[in-house]
């Protein structure tokens, strides 16, 4: 099925800003928001050279903000006259070890990664039920597998949480034409690990999300992206000793 209408969330910078110019390349109508509105302005020009026959629709929002995840949601779909998919993709990665005195980071990522997320999920929903039709996507992470050290303790924790949730989804619109993707990135350079220098099996992010964009076009329950290493991980981790988690963190 060809989902014409698409609103990514997060969608001034990183992954979000990728998967949007691939769906650009493809044709589709975009609804890109983010909190950085002046980005968005410049990422719309861009896309509209890309390809000049698409529609875009612009929005500030803060996705803590959650009342205002409903209302931008709901004018993007007015806007549009529907949407297809909806992109659950912004988040965060701040933190520390825990017991290190980073609390509020560790908990602004914690809110931010899945109350936020559940935010989306509900207004996205709300939209498919009533059209009885649309296509859910939540960005989750290969790190959702296992637990995680340091800064990537909490994050990794969110992620669990947001794989768990939108299977739940999952299985309360099964045998309806509503469906649901969980999308699980390896490591894929973008603004949130900028500074990391050394990470394993890193691809760039066009490379990240070409490949993305594939597994979502294919609207299968759960991917893990890039293919190699990650499907594989998916695998090995859950019966991995600790001591080797400790080196992939």
């Amino acid at each position: 099925m060809l989902r014409k209408n698409i609103l990514i969330s997060g969608a001034s910078s990183g992954l979000g800003r990728g998967m949007a110019i691939e769906f650009a390349k493809k044709g589709r109508n975009l609804a890109l928001c983010a909190r950085r509105l002046e980005r968005l302005e410049e990422l719309k020009t861009e896309l509209l050279v890309i390809n000049p026959d698409i529609k875009i629709y612009i929005r500030a929002l803060d996705v803590d903000d959650h009342d205002q995840v409903f209302a931008v949601f709901k004018a993007f779909a007015d806007d549009m006259g529907g949407l297809d998919r909806v992109i659950v993709n912004a988040g965060m990665g701040k933190g520390a070890s825990v017991g290190t005195g980073y609390f509020y980071a560790n908990k602004q990522t914690a809110i931010t990664n899945f109350v936020s997320a559940l935010a989306q999920c509900e207004a996205a929903m709300q939209l498919f039920r009533a059209q009885n039709a649309g296509h859910l996507v939540t960005i989750s992470s290969v790190s959702a597998v296992r637990g995680a050290r340091r800064a990537m303790t909490v994050y990794a924790a969110t992620k669990a949480a947001l794989t768990s949730m939108s299977e739940g989804i999952r299985i309360d619109v099964m045998n309806t034409p509503i469906k649901v993707t969980t999308i699980h990135p390896g490591f894929i350079r973008s603004e949130i690990n900028e500074k990391v220098k050394k990470v394993p099996f890193i691809v760039d992010t066009e490379t990240g999300c070409k490949a993305m964009v594939k597994a979502i076009e294919k609207e299968v329950a759960s991917s893990f992206v890039p293919a190699w290493p990650w499907a594989l991980f998916r695998y090995i981790a859950p019966i991995a000793p600790l001591s080797w988690l400790a080196k992939m963190s």
